[in-house]
């Protein structure tokens, strides 16, 4: 049987993934790969119905004890990341006692700023969720946050059309807060999978690795894919691919872990995450 593998449909994970598709790495181990954005891909990873994926940092954070994380991968941004945005009519400081509409396609992010709005802006907003269309959210709310393809999006063409919005980047926003990364997704496995197929997910770690690498030598060719799918222009997506991060070491752990503080203290997650969980390192 195929090892039922997430793949979170933004362009944030191309690099990733890019090379499996093109069938630019050789496969350790069967794959069926299933695309979705971050909450389904969540979902269909509680349910037991993927054995690994890019899970939402958040999640891992609320079952550390049903989930391993392979090493050496994340999505991450230290500081800007361009695909995290609040949309605001008024600056952050501004908010106190206004609606934000949040994507529903988002965990970590959601989490992100609700954090950043208790500890860094200082601010006390209500939040709505509402599907992601900047213009609909914006009828209902002050502010709006979207994530992926969609913020990109929309961060472009409120720049181009010069239209009188705030448009914070939250990655920046994190960094300028607590000087760390910020991991927004992990590669995890359900540790009954590892545990019961302990030479599969070797084998995907090192799959995984491999078009990791492998995508790390063809940004080019990402920049035309991307452009072929979402049309966005050559010097955004540059800028794009060379935000975002894929590595997991200590300082990203050190970001993350940080993350979890903040969310434990805000009751985003019942108990404080101490110990991450990693295949080969600490379990495996």
């Amino acid at each position: 049987m195929p090892v039922r593998l997430g793949q979170v449909d933004y362009l944030n994970c191309l690099p990733v993934y890019y090379p499996l598709e093109k069938r630019l790495v050789p496969f350790g181990v069967p794959i069926e790969i299933v695309r979705g954005v971050p909450t389904f891909l969540n979902r269909l990873f509680t349910e037991g119905r993927l054995d690994a994926t890019p899970l939402s940092s958040i999640e891992y954070a609320r079952r550390p004890n049903e989930t391993i994380i392979l090493p050496g991968l994340s999505v991450s941004a230290d500081g800007r990341v361009e695909s995290i945005m609040l949309f605001s009519r008024r600056p952050p400081l501004e908010l106190e006692g206004c609606t934000v509409a949040l994507t529903g396609s988002s965990a970590t992010s959601v989490a992100l700023v609700r954090i950043l709005f208790a500890y860094h802006y200082q601010v006390e907003a209500s939040f709505t969720v509402r599907p992601p269309d900047l213009e609909a959210m914006l009828r209902e709310a002050e502010a709006a946050l979207l994530i992926g393809d969609d913020a990109l999006v929309a961060a472009t063409r409120v720049r181009e059309q010069g239209l009188p919005l705030w448009v914070i980047d939250l990655g920046a926003a994190w960094k300028e807060f607590t000087g760390e990364i910020m991991v927004y997704a992990l590669w995890t496995v359900r540790r009954e999978f590892a545990v019961n197929h302990p030479e599969e997910t070797t084998a995907l770690v090192q799959t995984l690795a491999a078009a990791k690498a492998e995508g790390t030598r063809r940004v080019g060719e990402l920049i035309r894919e991307a452009r072929r799918t979402t049309g966005l222009p050559e010097e955004v997506l540059k800028d794009y691919f060379g935000l975002i991060r894929h590595d997991f070491d200590e300082k990203y752990r050190r970001g993350l872990l940080r993350f979890y503080d903040y969310a434990y203290k805000l009751g985003l997650i019942e108990e404080r995450v101490n110990t991450l969980h990693i295949w080969g390192e600490t379990v495996g």
